[in-house]
């Protein structure tokens, strides 16, 4: 593999051990050797320490004494609490966001759905999926003009991405959200705020009963 600069090295080592984390390829649990790692990247163990270190923080990856960095064990109480907490979060950012959401704001986000739609029916990978979803998402939300309460959004977000992808694998969620995400766009055309918010929080919170239900 070419030179790279470090952080363009960070960056690639970040991508790939948090996909391997994902897509299941590392196991809930199992040690994140950085000499094997960085062997395996064909990167130094440099830009390897620091993407652990930036999974850690999207909650992907913990530190243990005398083991190292661990892959994050599938939590029910860790699915419950992120996705609670987007249920109270996000309703309240989309509500202040629709008035203020312009028609070029509502193309950007029904062109986005319209790429999310192509690579489910392309049968893309569940990286894209997962990252046009969560895109979607923050493009209704961005018109808030709520700087902290986005960024705290878009952390939980992250968080829950590895369960997130769960549901859209493995509890049917591709082909539910679908039709949910359509009428978010002609509810927040309308500017029916209440239908908006409610659709929105039972689309969270049916997403976390379903992945508990296939982790239980």
């Amino acid at each position: 593999m070419p030179e790279k600069k470090a952080a363009t090295r960070t960056q690639f080592a970040l991508e790939k051990i948090r996909e391997m984390i994902l897509t299941g390829e590392v196991d809930a649990g199992e040690p994140l050797r950085q000499a094997t790692l960085a062997e395996q990247l064909q990167v130094s163990r440099i830009p390897i320490r620091e993407a652990l270190l930036q999974l850690e923080t999207e909650g992907l990856v913990k530190f243990e004494p005398h083991k190292g960095a661990v892959a994050t064990p599938l939590s029910i109480d860790t699915i419950t609490e992120l996705f609670d907490l987007r249920a109270i979060l996000e309703p309240e950012l989309f509500a202040r966001s629709i008035p203020h959401l312009t028609d070029d704001d509502l193309r950007r986000a029904s062109s986005i759905l319209q790429e999310l739609d192509s690579a489910i029916a392309l049968k893309k990978e569940i990286t894209q999926i997962s990252d046009l979803n969560r895109e979607f998402h923050m493009s209704l939300y961005q018109a808030a003009n709520w700087s902290h309460t986005f960024e705290i959004v878009h952390s939980l977000n992250l968080h829950c991405d590895r369960y997130v992808r769960m549901h859209l694998v493995l509890a049917g969620g591709i082909e539910k959200s679908g039709p949910e995400h359509a009428m978010l766009i002609h509810y927040t055309a309308k500017h029916q705020v209440d239908l908006a918010v409610l659709l929105l929080k039972q689309h969270i919170l049916k997403a976390k009963s379903e992945v508990i239900a296939l982790l239980a």
